[in-house]
């Protein structure tokens, strides 16, 4: 991949929570001059365990061949639901980037209280390992996790896509249309 090629396309992912059972993931590819040209949706269980599996399906449904990497926004959605981004890169074969905007001890603590017995949980959350933080040009900082992909260029196409502010486009728009479906249904 090219990371400074203008035609590059990547798919943002984000989710908009409402509701008790399921979450609503929004996927939106964009081009890196800020075109959009696809989009998918995909349900989440809030609480489960499906967020990985989500991720991938709604690459698949969109079945196209010109996406060059994912970006999602987060790697624990829907109460905990965690996704796996080595699990979606080699589901994808696409590099992961995965953006936070906030500085955190981590979440082992919340888990293990809300879910005592979940093992497999915890040790997904763990797997994730630590996260990078990096100051974009907009003068924010996000924190990166990333697979498939150098750090480097991670930031460096954190940078290209955002605009201003510290949420890359492809993300953010997502996060737009994932909370105006669940507006419009419930």
């Amino acid at each position: 991949m090219h990371v400074a090629k203008s035609g590059l396309r990547a798919l943002g992912v984000a989710e908009s929570y409402a509701g008790r059972e399921q979450s609503t993931l929004a996927g939106v590819v964009m081009r890196k001059d800020l075109r959009i040209d696809g989009a998918a949706f995909a349900r989440v269980t809030v609480g489960g365990s499906d967020a990985t599996d989500a991720v991938v399906r709604l690459f698949t449904h969109l079945a196209r061949r010109d996406i060059n990497l994912l970006m999602i926004g987060g790697n624990v959605i829907a109460w905990y639901n965690i996704i796996d981004p080595a699990a979606v890169h080699a589901a994808t074969g696409l590099p992961v980037v995965v953006v936070t905007y906030e500085e955190s001890e981590g979440l082992e603590e919340d888990i293990r209280r809300h879910f005592p017995d979940d093992v497999e949980r915890l040790a997904a959350y763990r797997k994730l390992g630590d996260r990078l933080p990096v100051r974009l040009r907009s003068g924010h900082t996000l924190f990166l996790r990333s697979c498939g992909i150098s750090s480097e260029d991670a930031a460096r196409l954190c940078n290209d896509f955002t605009y201003d502010g510290r949420v890359p486009e492809p993300i953010r728009v997502a996060r737009l249309i994932a909370r105006g479906v669940v507006r419009s249904s419930g």
